[in-house]
């Protein structure tokens, strides 16, 4: 068992980015009380990625659990880092969905998961 799912989680997901070549530029970036768990660049367009990590999918998708108050509050978070590093380009926002299948860990890497309204 691991005993900090959640670090563990976003640590797959950023091995799996590196090896994708992303570039990651901060991981649990703070606004206030807002959160973005990874920051990343691939080809000049600024990544936010949520990362949800479950032992199993036995009660849905691990992407399922990012509900609407979630994208708010990633919005909100964005809009100052935006302004913090004078980002101008694209941003995107992706789920990373880190979950455990017959004892191997899952990697789901939902790009374009959601937008701002």
């Amino acid at each position: 068992m691991v005993k900090n799912l959640g670090k563990y989680g976003e640590n797959i997901a950023i091995a799996f980015l590196k090896n994708k070549f992303y570039e990651i530029i901060a991981v649990n970036w703070r606004s206030s009380h807002h959160e973005i768990d990874i920051v990343a660049k691939l080809n000049g367009t600024l990544v936010i990625i949520e990362v949800k990590t479950r032992s199993s999918d036995t009660f849905g998708h691990p992407s399922e659990f990012v509900k609407s108050n979630k994208h708010r509050n990633l919005f909100k978070a964005t809009d100052a880092l935006i302004e913090d590093i004078n980002h101008s380009g694209e941003v995107r926002f992706d789920i990373i969905a880190v979950y455990q299948e017959n004892q191997k860990w899952i990697v789901d890497h939902i790009e374009d998961a959601f937008y701002p309204n």
